[in-house]
């Protein structure tokens, strides 16, 4: 379907944030989005989270980065529940 519309985002927020977001897979057609349950669950995860740490990463979430990737390889979301607001994609792409 293409690029997420301001619309969508809309939608998907008020939605998840009046019902939570207990089946994925149900939540498109009761928001009223033409999206797959993945798409939705992804876009909420990684953009629409209102918990989300955004901006660079500090020295210290730098260094909790390497020291658990030394430890834990390429688990990103075992690393992200170290760091909160961050996601596992965000850590994954800084990696990278």
């Amino acid at each position: 379907r293409g690029a997420w519309t301001t619309q969508e985002d809309q939608n998907l927020t008020a939605y998840v944030l009046q019902h939570g977001h207990g089946n994925w897979r149900a939540l498109p057609k009761q928001a009223g989005l033409l999206r797959c349950g993945k798409s939705c669950r992804l876009r909420w995860i990684n953009y629409l989270r209102p918990d989300i740490k955004r901006g660079n990463f500090s020295r210290e979430e730098e260094d909790t980065i390497i020291e658990l990737h030394e430890k834990l390889g390429n688990k990103w979301s075992a690393i992200a529940a170290s760091l909160p607001g961050r996601t596992d994609n965000e850590i994954k792409n800084y990696w990278h």
